[in-house]
Parts: C-alpha cells; structure tokens; sequence
C-alpha cells in the first residue's frame, strides 16, 4: 500500500475522491508517524528530559478526537456521492496563534494557557469546511515572537527533523518542522517578519506569504496587525497553490481582508517561465547588522553557499528561457531589520495590552491590594521574556516626546521599502520585473540555544524576509538543495500585489527542473526507512 504519510495533498484528496482510500486510513497512518517522530507535546513548567532531543515536539494540543470525526464526515459525503472539498481527507495543522473553536488556543504563552476559543478563525475554517482534518495545534515562538521557536512557555520546543540539534525556525516552527516530518501534508502559519518563509527554508520545506490581506486575519491572535499574513506550509508548490486556493478571499469578518478576486492557483502553475523577467538584487546578498561588542553597523556578504543556490537558480531559469535581470537596486533592504524592530514593537504593545488578567486568560493567584496590582501580577506572572521586552521597548518609541524621533521614522523607512517593490515590478520602469530572486536566509537553521536570548541577533535572520511584509507583497520560499553539513537551503521569490498565481508558476518551474537531481531523494535521518 502507497506509504500514505509522503503523499502529496494533491494526491490524499485524489485518492479520496476516487474512494481509493479514506480519510480515516490517512489519518491512522498520520497519527502513526506522529507516535514515531513527534515525542512529548509541550507544556508549561516541563522538566527537560535526555530523550526530548531525539524528538520533533511539533505539537502543544492533538486533536485526535475531532480529526476522528472530520474524517469521518469525508468518508460519509464521498459514500454518499457528494462533493468532500478540495482537501478531501488531506491532514493538517494548526499554527497555536489561530483560534479553534473548543481548543486552547495558547499563542504559546502561560497568559493564555487556559483559554479556550469560543470561535474559529476564518481560515481554518475554510480548511475545516474544504475537507481537511485538523491533526492538532502546534508550538511556535511565544506570541510569534522569535525566529527559533525557542521562546515557547511550552516546552520542549520544536526541532529541526533535518537535525535535531537544529532549531526548526520561528515563529512557525512547529508548522514547518511538522510538514518536514510527515505530520500532516500542510500547516497552517503566519508570517510577519518571515515566519512562515524562514522556517520553511530551514526545514527543506515550501512556505509562502500572500499579499497583505490575501487571506483573513480574523480569529488570528495578533502580534503586529499591519505585517501579520496567514499562508500555507507544505512540501511541494502545488500543495501550497491548493491550500491558498482554500483560505484566500475576502471575508465579512476582517475589515483589511482584500475583495480581489481569487484566482485558480493551480490552472497555469505549469506554464514555465519563457519570457518572464526575473531579478537579482546585490543588496540580498549581504546582511548589515550591529557588531556585539562595538555597536557598530557592520556589512557582511552571505555565506558562499547561500550566494551559490541563487545563481544556480537563476542559470537554470535563463535556461527555461526567463531573462534574469541583474543589479536590480534595493538599497532600503538593510533598514528591514531596525523598522521592524520600531512598528512591531509598537503594534505589539497595543495588541497585547488586551491580556489583563480580567476578562480571559491567566490571572495570579496571589493576593493584591487593588485592580492595579491584579493587572501587574498577572502579566508579569503570565508574559515570558519576549512579550515584556516589546512591550516595554513599543511604549517607549511611541511615547509623545521620542515618536518623532523613532516611529514617525519608521513609518517614513518603510515607505521607502515600499518604493523599492514598486520600482522593480513598475511594468512602466526600468526593471519591468515579474519576480525577484533572492536567498530566503541569511544562512541555515542554527543551533538549539546557538542564538536564543540575543534578540537582536536573533531578529536578524529575518533580514532578507522583512522587507516584503513592510511592502506588503507576496513572497515565496522553496527548497534548493543542501549545505555541505547536510541542512536545507532556501531561496525566495517576491512579487508584485497579488502576484501569487504568478510566483507559484515561477516556484513550480524551478521544481519541475529539479525534480530528478539527487538532492530531492533526501530525506531527514529520523524518517529514513519510514
């Protein structure tokens, strides 16, 4: 029997709708691979164990009971001769940052360990009602917060399947690194900063960021309203097309949800690239950041194999007849990082003043004098490290007397980002560019604990991710070979506004041409005879 666990999305359903297999074989067979990989869910207050770094630990919450009777439902309307969806009995997760209607629903944080959702985010949703089995919630960087996944109150954290001594990426790292293990063939992530693209680079996967209000933000739990993107995780291009097919579109709920219509993702993925013009930046090539021990802002030129994979790339699409455009200038690049470090802050300190101990969520059980007390026990008892730090740092810079200086600043920066995009895609301009090809990372996954605590350094892996979230544009990242210590690379394509259809037919080229090297016949040590 077809080892149901390495089906592609495309296929599960196929085969469902075909009655070649039900919804409930593929979750028994998922839940199996979960036993195997996964280990111990994480939880509050946990002990690490010798046999947790042998593990994945994608998961905070299964949910075996209500996939049960998803599938269920599937099997019921495919026997009835009715229409199961277009995910027919295709096994998913869920990012912990999305509301699900009686689950907890943590965003990996104490503050809202007790909380469970009264409602269901429209994306899930529509996932739900396409045919999917949710498997379950899985772990993340505490309110999104982190590139590692590390900052979780719920620990253990992921770990990179690649290798488990390798962080999975954040903040949807438990997302990828369940795709990267067989635990579902899609996941549900967010990206605001790169965390759905970082960790999918990171773990060999596919991960894409729609144009900013592509797909409802509504049940989200958020962190920085103006940068947070829902999009699809899975392990090939077709399955993320299929996926956003799902969850795009406007909705009722989501004022900043777009009206565009939604095209198919999946009618012309397979046109290839003959004429397209595709970009390269020098300014994705190198990374500026801040020296640990002198302050000083410090340019660095990305590892050669980072550098290599794109070129390659780029060969190979001028060889499918793409003209590659060089030079292509993006010089407010390098101001991704400190903009986002000033309007996330800001936007984040908002959003979680919401957390008080008073209406849901943690409350301390110690005795207090008065309503003031109440809400600063609460929060310092229920918050980690990272959410205090964005709220103490978002007060500080939109304060009266320093928001000229730093947000007003900011808001100016990222308009500048903004005109770079426009500039290189401008049909009119001197680019006229269809896609932009870049890294996705500055390098690959990092060690457990390698980077964790240092929040700067850690924001930086995000650089060559973050512009487009301040642009708003849609990005891609998909898998493009490995390091010569055995750990995926990604690259990245970044298009115009609602270019999606586009970048996934750019994306799928790039697959298709690669398809029978060798590289694609690797799989993670832990899966090997799986």
């Amino acid at each position: 029997m077809t080892n149901l666990v390495n089906c592609s999305a495309l296929e599960l359903a196929e085969m469902v709708r075909a009655r070649q297999i039900s919804a409930e074989e593929i979750l028994d067979e998922t839940l199996t691979r979960i036993v195997e990989v996964d280990g111990r869910p994480g939880a509050l207050d946990t002990a690490p164990a010798v046999d947790d770094e042998k593990k994945v630990h994608a998961f905070i919450t299964h949910t075996e009971e209500l996939a049960r009777s998803q599938a269920q439902e599937v099997d019921a309307k495919i026997a009835k001769g009715e229409d199961a969806g277009l995910l027919a009995g295709v096994p998913f997760t869920v990012k912990d940052i999305f509301c699900v209607r009686g689950t907890p629903s943590t965003a990996a944080s104490r503050i809202l360990a007790n909380f469970t959702a009264p409602y269901t985010a429209t994306p899930v949703e529509r996932l739900i009602a396409a045919g999917g089995v949710m498997l379950g919630k899985v772990n993340l960087d505490e309110f999104t917060y982190g590139s590692s996944s590390e900052s979780s109150a719920f620990q253990p954290s992921p770990r990179n399947p690649w290798d488990l001594s390798k962080v999975p990426g954040g903040s949807s790292g438990g997302s990828a690194a369940a795709v990267a293990a067989g635990e579902g063939a899609l996941s549900l992530g967010t990206d605001t900063a790169g965390s759905i693209r970082q960790p999918a680079a990171f773990c060999g996967v596919v991960g894409m960021k729609p144009t900013y209000g592509r797909v409802s933000r509504y049940g989200l739990i958020a962190f920085g309203s103006s940068l947070d993107c829902p999009g699809p995780i899975a392990r090939n291009v077709r399955d993320a097309a299929l996926m956003l097919q799902v969850i795009a579109g406007a909705d009722r709920a989501d004022a900043t949800a777009a009206t565009q219509a939604v095209p198919d993702y999946l009618r012309e993925i397979e046109r290839g690239v003959k004429g397209m013009r595709i970009g390269l930046s020098p300014d994705y090539f190198r990374i500026t950041f801040p020296d640990p021990q002198s302050g000083e802002y410090v340019e660095q030129a990305l590892p050669a194999h980072m550098q290599e994979a794109v070129w390659k790339a780029a060969e190979l699409y001028r060889s499918m007849g793409a003209e590659i455009i060089e030079n292509v200038p993006m010089p407010n690049t390098r101001f991704g990082i400190p903009v986002y470090f000033v309007i996330s802050r800001v936007e984040a300190a908002s959003n979680l003043h919401r957390f008080d101990g008073v209406k849901y969520g943690y409350r301390t059980k110690q005795a207090v004098a008065d309503l003031n007390e109440m809400y600063r026990r609460s929060r310092g008892e229920g918050f980690g490290p990272q959410p205090k730090l964005r709220i103490l740092m978002g007060m500080y810079v939109s304060a009266a007397q320093y928001s000229e200086q730093y947000y007003q600043r900011a808001l100016k920066v990222r308009t500048l980002i903004r005109h770079d995009f426009e500039n290189a895609f401008d049909p009119q301009g001197p680019y006229r560019l269809d896609a932009l090809l870049t890294p996705t990372t500055p390098t690959t996954a990092f060690g457990m604990a390698d980077v964790y605590g240092d929040s700067v350094m850690m924001q930086y892996a995000d650089q060559l991710t973050v512009p487009a979230n301040h642009a708003g544009v849609p990005g891609i990242s998909i898998p493009a070979g490995f390091s010569s210590d055995g750990l995926p690379i990604g690259i990245q394509l970044l298009g115009p506004d609602f270019s999606e259809a586009q970048l996934l037919r750019v994306a799928r080229a790039y697959e298709m041409a690669t398809e029978k090297e060798e590289w694609r016949e690797k799989k993670p040590s832990l899966l090997e005879g799986k």
